[in-house]
């Protein structure tokens, strides 16, 4: 018996997919009223489905398939619907509707789980205006702090605010707290977004864990002058000490380590940003992702003597603000065989692989055994306009997450 629908499923994702900023796809930026539009949508498609809908005061959305014993912990099938500016028509969503439409095929056919099922889109799991991701997950697992609440945008307004205009209630954050006990197993498919699948001509990859990402802002202090009148040696130019220090994590992560890492500066501000005056400030983030703990604090620790150096030697202030810390976290070898089994039922073509992308999965790992299922992606790209799935590999990935619900739930 088929049960997953692949036409239908392949509609939704394009369906959601389109409530995107005009001329700008695929855009839906959280806190924006764009992504409340989809977030409106999906509440839709859950309730014409007979779920219960909840949206938490993180602003989670969730639909809740109630099972035959209500009084077990829940599975929970989740993702976010979140881009990047410019980003894609699966990331994030692919997770999401897939778990919507393994509910809808299971009411369809009436079959009933011993289970709840709570189909969840985490609020903000990309990075967000405020500086924090995966902030709805967070609210789960009691990582979203009363000062992580007071971030604020380039516009002043605080991530409390932003969650009360997502639908949420920041005062009753504590609520959204789970204990460990009230969820069984989190599942999430996702988009590889890398190039593994491809090269290895695999359909699905069976995820064995995921980096943890340290972030930070950087604070650059110099002295705004004159670009004309200012002698080179005279200078406390905020831009030039804050590029040293981005070649700085480049050359440092580019080190060989007892587990690869990444470190990136994404985020880079200069001030007064004018052709005729020597830079006075400079904001950026850096950000430093590994599967090993260790490794990540060997970078950081590192870089950060490094800036202070750079600092000291260009005559410039240097302040830091750690951002976030999501931790590493290594999937357990019953959920991995759980995940396995179930692809390989479906096709042969399934391999083993790391997580290089940090996902909510990382925060409900505090909570709960995760599993995650990756699809491939064209030319291993995502978050830019290009990212793309195959019809046939999300059909699959959504049928392996169902056949492993299944059993789970026997």
């Amino acid at each position: 018996m088929e049960l997953i629908n692949k036409e239908r499923l392949w509609e939704t994702v394009h369906a959601l997919a389109a409530i995107t900023i005009e001329g700008k796809p695929w855009t839906r930026r959280s806190f924006t009223a764009k992504y409340n539009d989809g977030r409106e949508w999906l509440k839709n498609q859950m309730q014409d489905m007979g779920l219960e809908v909840e949206v938490d005061a993180a602003a989670n959305v969730i639909g809740r398939l109630i099972g035959t014993e209500p009084n077990l912990p829940s599975i929970v099938i989740g993702s976010h619907t979140d881009t990047v500016p410019d980003g894609g028509r699966f990331d994030g969503i692919a997770g999401v509707l897939a778990g919507l439409e393994i509910v809808r095929s299971l009411k369809e056919q009436n079959i009933q789980l011993k289970h709840t099922i709570e189909i969840v889109d985490f609020t903000a799991e990309e990075p967000s205006e405020y500086g924090l991701s995966t902030v709805g997950s967070r609210a789960w697992s009691g990582n979203l702090t009363t000062e992580m609440l007071t971030y604020t945008n380039a516009d002043g307004q605080s991530l409390a605010e932003a969650i009360s205009f997502a639908g949420g209630n920041p005062e009753e954050i504590n609520k959204c707290l789970k204990e460990k006990d009230e969820i069984a197993l989190y599942l999430e498919l996702h988009i590889e977004q890398g190039p593994v699948l491809l090269n290895k001509t695999a359909n699905l990859g069976v995820v064995t864990g995921i980096v943890g990402i340290q972030r930070f802002k950087i604070f650059v202090d110099g002295l705004p002058n004159h670009a004309g009148t200012t002698p080179m040696d005279m200078r406390n130019d905020a831009l030039t000490a804050a590029s040293e220090m981005t070649l700085a994590i480049e050359r440092i992560a580019g080190k060989k380590y007892e587990q690869p890492v990444v470190g990136t500066v994404g985020v880079f501000n200069n001030f007064p940003n004018a052709s005729n005056v020597v830079p006075g400030k400079v904001e950026f983030q850096v950000e430093i992702r590994s599967i090993s703990e260790e490794v990540i604090d060997q970078v950081a620790s590192q870089f950060l003597s490094e800036a202070d150096s750079i600092a000291s030697r260009r005559n410039v202030g240097l302040k830091t603000e750690k951002v976030s810390r999501s931790k590493a976290i290594i999937v357990r070898d019953e959920i991995k065989h759980l995940l396995e089994n179930s692809c390989r039922t479906i096709t042969d073509k399934v391999i083993e692989l790391p997580s290089g992308a940090g996902h909510d999965a990382n925060q409900m790992s505090l909570l709960a055994p995760v599993g995650m299922i990756f699809i491939p992606c064209k030319d291993g790209r995502s978050h830019c306009p290009e990212e793309w799935a195959e019809k046939e590999d999300l059909y699959l990935g959504t049928k392996a997450l169902l056949n492993a619900v299944l059993e789970f739930s026997k």
